[in-house]
């Protein structure tokens, strides 16, 4: 090797070396996670007035619509609403994407979109009485921004869920309005939309006809509050117990979901041990609960480990238990027991998730299962 040649890879191992001490003082410089606090209860009249807020104005029997872009919609956001709407049977529901076909969730899963926005606006000109956004890959789709606005000028109440609250911001919805987000992006919401009023420690916000939520999990709380609007509170703590969850209200701590060392490191750590990363399949089956693997699959595809595939026997889409049609992500009759995630049935959505980040403790450790529930917005531990 010539001196050249020597000289120009120890100049590359010194960048190396300064970009990995740069990387490490950043890490070190960034916070601890926060003590947890006991959050109070919600006062009778804040409860009071989100269920006010969000009961329907338009029909006996509310329309939902939750709308998706065809190319990646977040996993969660889309199926949460749809199962525990469609299982309530208070509404009718409809998953929608901005062209009919197919609709590729991120971070796993691929189902068919039951309309397109403008086959729903042929068949229901007077709108939704309810329009679900979930996080979008972009946040400026032109035909989402004035399908929203259109929504609105026709009485839609409109529930951006997660980072979905920059799609709704983003068409002009949320200007002056209080609201919440994904903690990851709240401050890029803040700084694109200087009016917005943040509310901290409250998983979900309302004001007027506009409602947004935290992060990912915080649509079945969301959901299940909207569904005590719609029928009642007796219905909603049915469908709660169903989903395995007890109670549930708008209380949360904001401050124990940020950008911590441990965050930063974990993400680094797994990302980079591309050795051991691995694809996990979940079965598609008839009838399956479709918020249990959205859950499941979402958060095996979050650890930076792993990635969550569904399989079937054949290519053609299986049909869940509320009929939504899923796609899988590999025709195969059986897959190698090691690489298969535990199985779901006979779980209740909530058990599955919780039984899911314990899993991931077992096989990746404590802080991978802390980071996913952290991307999650998920209080591992407290109430749900």
């Amino acid at each position: 090797m010539t001196w050249t040649g020597k000289s120009a890879i120890g100049a590359a191992l010194v960048v190396a070396a300064l970009l990995l001490a740069a990387c490490f003082a950043w890490i070190l410089s960034l916070p601890s996670a926060p003590a947890p606090r006991v959050m109070p209860m919600l006062g009778q009249d804040e409860a009071d007035a989100m269920i006010a807020a969000l009961k329907p104005t338009k029909r006996q029997r509310p329309l939902v619509a939750i709308i998706g872009i065809n190319d990646a919609t977040e996993t969660t956001d889309y199926l949460m609403p749809y199962g525990i709407l469609r299982r309530a049977d208070i509404a009718d529901v409809v998953a929608l994407a901005t062209e009919r076909g197919q609709v590729i969730l991120y971070p796993a899963l691929k189902v068919e979109a039951e309309a397109s926005v403008a086959e729903f606006d042929k068949r229901h000109p007077d709108g939704a009485d309810y329009v679900i956004v979930p996080a979008m890959s972009r946040d400026d789709h032109p035909l989402v921004m004035q399908w929203l606005k259109d929504q609105a000028q026709k009485g839609a109440m409109i529930i951006g869920v997660c980072a979905g609250a920059k799609v709704v911001a983003a068409a002009g919805l949320l200007d002056g309005k209080r609201a919440t987000t994904h903690w990851y992006y709240l401050e890029e919401l803040l700084e694109k939309h200087p009016t917005i009023r943040y509310v901290a420690d409250r998983r979900f916000v309302v004001d007027g006809r506009i409602a947004t939520t935290t992060g990912i999990t915080a649509s079945m709380p969301m959901m299940l509050t909207l569904i005590e609007a719609i029928a009642g509170a007796d219905k909603a703590r049915q469908v709660g117990q169903e989903l395995g969850l007890a109670e549930w209200d708008a209380r949360h701590d904001s401050r124990a979901f940020t950008f911590t060392r441990a965050f930063a490191l974990t993400a680094i750590t797994n990302l980079v041990a591309f050795w051991s990363h691995e694809q996990l399949g979940l079965p598609l089956v008839p009838g399956i609960d479709e918020v249990s693997l959205a859950l499941a699959a979402d958060a095996w595809s979050r650890t930076y480990r792993s990635q969550a595939a569904t399989f079937a026997g054949n290519e053609g889409a299986v049909t869940s238990r509320n009929g939504l049609r899923i796609l899988p992500d590999q025709v195969a009759m059986r897959w190698p027991q090691r690489e298969r995630a535990p199985d779901m049935e006979d779980q209740p959505p909530a058990e599955v998730l919780r039984r899911t980040l314990e899993t991931i403790e077992a096989r990746y450790g404590s802080r991978t299962a802390d980071f996913v529930a952290m991307q999650l917005e998920y209080p591992r531990g407290a109430q749900q």
